[in-house]
């Protein structure tokens, strides 16, 4: 029997070619918006995910279905608990993109300190002098405050003590300590945010991560720290972020996620001169986008061929299992 797989956004050939190798059938999807996702999801079996909301409504329009698999990591465009109830398994690829998101923190953190975008379009534009009206600080001996210790920001603290010898930090309720780094400083996250000189986000959007950092966490920090986001861009209240920037309350920011994707063209972030900003671009590395797509190929067909998934995201309903 062929399965068919639905991919509303497109993936690099490697993931499709995977599936087809292994007789499943590829429907290329047409749009994400909730009607056409419940229209184009009906006679599938299974549902290669990106940024497209997949809602309790949607995965209900899809009897047939037996797993989505998530391009990536965050799952917060997925309802896990309805999929559960309905016998659908969700897949992600927690080891596709953590050393192409950690390297790109650091790219964020450089171009942040040394005020690499600034300097470029201030060049461009004829000012030579430029390297002497904006000096950045060195890394060595400064303290980097990392919220959250998982995949990413592991690797995020192996390269500022091996690579940059950076003072680490780290606020992780579910982490006591890091294996490679065992002067490792757990604390607060109050301590984290008043120690660090830049403070960095690698903690996925739930209830109680929404909006972690507001008007007060930003009142905390030092006002010459920096804050770097390429995480989710709900953890960030944006509106206390602006009003932080533009106060002088922290120096500025790198950011790559936003609250709502893609942002508006007038976002208030993109006229301040203190913020770098990219589009959701961390992990879409060559590499990583391969990587993501074939894990996400080998969740898919995990399940339509009757295995248990290796990354497993939630516990379906066994009555509803091939």
């Amino acid at each position: 029997m062929a399965y068919r797989v639905l991919i509303p956004q497109d993936v690099v050939e490697e993931g499709k070619k995977y599936l087809r190798d292994r007789g499943h059938e590829i429907v290329m999807g047409t749009g994400i918006t909730p009607e056409i996702l419940s229209r184009e999801i009906a006679e599938c079996d299974a549902v290669l995910a990106r940024t497209a909301l997949f809602s309790a409504d949607v995965i209900a329009a899809a009897p047939r279905l037996k797993v989505i698999a998530k391009h990536g990591v965050g799952l917060d465009n997925i309802d896990l608990d309805a999929a559960a109830r309905r016998g659908v398994y969700v897949t992600n690829a927690p080891e596709s993109n953590s050393r192409s998101v950690a390297e790109q923190t650091f790219g964020l953190i450089l171009a942040c300190v040394r005020g690499l975008v600034r300097c470029d379009t201030e060049l461009r534009n004829g000012n030579f002098e430029i390297r002497n009206q904006l000096n950045g600080f060195d890394l060595i001996g400064k303290t980097l405050g990392i919220v959250g210790i998982g995949r990413i920001g592991s690797i995020v603290a192996w390269i500022a003590r091996h690579g940059f010898s950076m003072n680490v930090i780290a606020c992780d309720p579910n982490v006591s300590g890091l294996p490679g780094i065992p002067d490792l400083a757990m604390c607060s996250l109050d301590d984290l945010l008043a120690q660090s000189d830049i403070v960095t986000l690698h903690v996925p959007a739930k209830p109680d991560t929404i909006r972690m950092i507001g008007a007060a966490q930003f009142k905390t920090m030092k006002n010459t720290a920096y804050l770097i986001n390429a995480a989710r861009g709900q953890i960030v209240d944006e509106a206390a972020l602006v009003d932080a920037l533009r106060s002088g309350s922290i120096a500025g920011a790198g950011i790559d996620v936003f609250t709502d994707e893609p942002p508006e063209k007038d976002h208030p972030l993109f006229s301040l001169p203190n913020v770098v900003v990219q589009p959701h671009s961390a992990a879409l590395t060559r590499e990583s986008t391969v990587r993501m797509a074939l894990h996400a190929a080998m969740g898919i067909d995990d399940v339509l061929s009757g295995r248990t998934p290796k990354w497993a995201a939630n516990d379906p309903v066994p009555e509803r299992h091939l």
